[in-house]
């Protein structure tokens, strides 16, 4: 099963709106098929298939994935051994990758309610898939599987115990399958077991998130219940204090939810600066527009802020790695935040941190106490390689 064709994975990954696929090689990381459905569940749905483009009648998650399937080349279908979905939240229920079946499923519906936007898609993926490609078994990746691994004083809240006993208030953390990936790239990169090691992963993209990753295993990271805490993102605040909810539901005349929305969709970069995509936001602060620069610094600075604080959890730092589309492309959010966390020892090499490369690579100075890294995340990578382990282990 390891070479050629017989062994590939089908990857879903469903966003409310979106539905993203890949046939993807474990071995060799190889695609030989990707898809992308756009405005899923309006009637200006459309699907990509590579130079194609096409609008299907049924404009949901099943008809969209029905329709890009069409398109899929017989001879990569027949090699297809499963079909990885990333699902975003697990809950404390999932702690690890499983093998979908009807009390899976059952149990993934209810956990819509703990992140309505992105569980629902996923569980629309599971059943779109079940129903295009019934004889294939299904396998969901959880984004907050990685961080079962932190201790309780990492998790929990200071919330009345029933909040968490009855109703689940705790942290659980995402971007568990990127942190998971380039950590064990980060091993190998710095030619150390991973079980050595003590390092903090950064994602940073439209949504960001840092971990703390001790020999292996997520000791703490910085979004909680769901993925508004933390650090300053695209749209999403980050921390804030939980009473700015209610006196500003309180001033505009509008509900918490409401508010939460704002936070959610209208806060962040964008809420500072009037731009949520980073390279905008550096080209109007490098234009000397000042709201812009205090987004990027107020960025940046948050950023290192966490770093410093993650730090607590491992006892020291290894290496620090940058990933997602703001990490592996922002030379200049590296150089700063590298700039604010000189005093751990993180010592920036400033030719090497401009160089622009898909490649892993160290980005610190020789000789830093603290390695930095720069680390392109694989995450459909990740999905296919734990569905067809998985699906070997079933059978």
């Amino acid at each position: 099963m390891g070479d050629g064709a017989a062994g590939r994975v089908l990857v879903v990954n469903c966003g409310s709106s979106t539905v993203k696929l890949a046939v993807v090689d474990p071995d060799t990381g190889e695609r030989p098929f990707a898809g992308l459905a756009d405005r899923v569940g309006t009637p200006d749905a459309s699907v990509r298939v590579g130079t194609t483009t096409r609008t299907p009648d049924d404009t949901s998650h099943r008809g969209a994935l029905a329709v890009a399937l069409e398109e899929l080349p017989d001879d990569v279908r027949s090699g297809l051994v499963a079909v990885g979905h990333r699902i975003v939240h697990g809950g404390a229920r999932f702690t690890r990758s499983v093998v979908v079946d009807d009390d899976v499923l059952a149990e993934l519906r209810g956990l819509t309610d703990l992140a309505p936007l992105h569980v629902a898609p996923g569980v629309a993926g599971i059943e779109a898939a079940l129903s295009v490609l019934p004889d294939l078994p299904q396998v969901t990746v959880f984004d907050t599987a990685f961080h079962q691994t932190m201790p309780e004083r990492a998790y929990r809240y200071a919330v009345p115990e029933d909040w968490y006993a009855e109703h689940g208030v705790r942290r659980y953390g995402f971007h568990g399958t990127s942190h998971r990936y380039v950590t064990a790239v980060a091993a190998e990169v710095l030619d150390r077991p991973l079980e050595s090691l003590r390092l903090v992963s950064a994602h940073l993209g439209n949504g960001c998130s840092a971990a703390a990753v001790l020999h292996g295993r997520s000791v703490d990271t910085t979004m909680g219940l769901t993925p508004l805490e933390g650090l300053v993102m695209g749209t999403r605040s980050g921390d804030i204090d939980p009473a700015v909810v209610e006196h500003m539901a309180r001033r505009l005349g509008v509900s918490a939810a409401e508010v939460v929305a704002l936070l959610n969709r209208e806060s962040g970069l964008l809420g500072v600066s009037g731009h949520r995509d980073m390279r905008e936001l550096e080209a109007a602060a490098l234009a000397g527009d000042a709201p812009a620069q205090l987004a990027l610094e107020l960025f940046c600075y948050r950023l290192a802020k966490h770093v410093a604080g993650l730090t607590v959890a491992l006892g020291g730092l290894d290496a620090l790695v940058f990933t997602g589309g703001i990490g592996e492309n922002s030379t200049g959010v590296r150089a700063r935040v590298q700039e604010l966390l000189a005093h751990l020892g993180v010592r920036a090499d400033e030719g090497a941190n401009a160089v622009r490369s898909q490649e892993a690579r160290r980005v610190s100075a020789p000789g830093s106490p603290v390695d930095v890294l720069v680390i392109p995340t694989d995450e459909e990578l990740v999905i296919a390689r734990d569905a067809r382990e998985l699906v070997g282990a079933a059978r």
